[in-house]
């Protein structure tokens, strides 16, 4: 075999070389000074970098600079050669996207991420708890410990709370979001919990996830793979809900793909896409959860008036086990006005007023809810073109899911203190509250 691979032309041994994996290219080159020259090209461990790692540059697993793409290769390799290589390069393209999404749109967040865990710590964490992470976890790891976002400085806590990766919603008082935990915390935080809550200590379950405002947890099974997020009753019976649909959740296959791997994909699309966005809030800039594209954020214009509506099931307050309002939502509502002003039967105003509200709700087709009422959250938006959308935040309790949400508006031309003709109605076009495939 290895004098017909001599035999072969450059371009023809190039090929088939190509094809091969690392581990035998590196077996065939200790056959003989041709296959060795041939075996060791800089371009095959190119290609073999890019396929195994995506790695288009000859830097190691640190960043530092590599020789050759041979050498990187070799880094990488015995950095990361117990996993399973499609693996490792998945969860590098995870954290590579979310990395760069982050340094672009919100650099404050980006700063947080710790360097990559190593085996040892990863091992260390385990041997704490008493038993094994599922693989995509420990890639996943490797890449970022989690968050730098954990402190005892009043001050330092309230600016670095907003910065959590994951994102989350307020309304009211009830504010989220949610950070994703260093190796340290996770370990630290689920023996507190394991002592206190039974159904922990049954389960080989980790906090990976958590808001440092309002409590909401996600937690990592880790023997089935899945990951989890508490609902109303998680401290008094350990109610959790799935973030992630079970049928693609698979630790015994080649690939395997566990909830937390699956759960930051689906995150980076909705980045990626422009579904979430980053808001201020309270001079603060965070992730926010509330859809902001079709078809999960609806749009509606009428007279000028532009509103977009979308919602976030809040499983943290729900109780899918319950006897009533069992799901509960919060919705986003923004008002603006167009450039082009405010147009009623033909005549231009320059402003416009909210007065009152009127809001349908249903529940599997059946109105659960008919509200009417002056202004919202005690305010009577005033509308002027090119202005800022006027956003706020509501909450509902649905008996079953899934439901919709639309109503309409009424507004005056000009302000409310004068008005400029006569009141007139603006659509706010259906949006759905359903209970996703993917819960945040």
């Amino acid at each position: 075999m290895a004098t017909e691979l001599e035999r072969l032309e450059g371009l023809i041994l190039e090929t088939i070389l190509s094809k091969l994996d690392a581990v035998n290219v590196a077996a065939v080159a200790g056959v003989s000074t041709r296959l060795h020259a041939a075996a060791s090209d800089d371009a095959l461990w190119r290609r073999f970098c890019a396929r195994d790692f995506d790695l288009l540059d000859p830097l190691d697993p640190h960043g530092g600079p590599c020789p050759s793409f041979k050498a990187t290769y070799k880094a990488w390799f015995k950095s990361f050669g117990m996993y399973p290589l499609p693996l490792v390069r998945r969860a590098k393209q995870c954290w590579c996207s979310l990395r760069s999404w982050l340094a672009e749109n919100f650099p404050e967040a980006n700063s947080t991420l710790n360097k990559g865990a190593s085996e040892a710590e990863i091992k260390f964490a385990e041997e704490e708890l008493g038993f094994k992470f599922p693989l995509p976890t420990k890639v996943l790891y490797r890449f970022c410990n989690g968050q730098r976002t954990m402190t005892g400085n009043s001050s330092e806590k309230r600016r670095l709370a907003s910065l959590g990766i994951i994102g989350g919603y307020e309304f009211y008082d009830h504010i989220v979001n949610m950070h994703l935990l260093p190796l340290e915390r996770i370990v630290s935080i689920t023996k507190l919990l394991t002592k206190e809550l039974d159904f922990l200590a049954r389960r080989r379950l980790i906090l990976v996830g958590a808001s440092l405002y309002f409590q909401k947890f996600v937690l990592l099974d880790c023997d089935s793979g899945q990951l989890f997020v508490g609902t109303k009753k998680l401290m008094f019976n350990g109610d959790m809900m799935p973030c992630v649909p079970k049928a693609l959740v698979r630790l015994a296959d080649d690939t395997p793909q566990d909830g937390l791997l699956l759960w930051l994909e689906e995150h980076c699309r909705r980045l990626q896409s422009g579904m979430i966005r980053t808001r201020v809030s309270r001079k603060l800039r965070s992730i926010s959860l509330y859809p902001e594209a079709p078809p999960s954020c609806s749009l509606a214009v009428t007279n000028g008036v532009q509103v977009r509506a979308s919602a976030v099931f809040v499983p943290e307050a729900s109780d899918p086990e319950g006897k009533s309002d069992n799901y509960y939502y919060t919705y986003s509502i923004r008002l603006s006005l167009l450039p082009e002003g405010c147009m009623l039967d033909g005549t231009y105003f320059s402003c416009c007023q909210l007065h009152s509200r009127h809001w349908i709700i249903r529940s599997r087709d059946n109105i659960v809810a008919n509200v009417q009422g002056e202004g919202v959250i005690g305010k009577y938006p005033l509308l002027q073109p090119n202005g800022e959308e006027f956003v706020y935040e509501s909450c509902t309790p649905l008996p079953e899911a899934p439901g919709s949400v639309e109503g309409s508006f009424t507004f005056v031309p000009g302000r409310l203190s004068k008005p400029e003709g006569s009141f007139f109605d603006v659509k706010v076009a259906p949006f759905v509250l359903e209970k996703p495939e993917y819960i945040f």
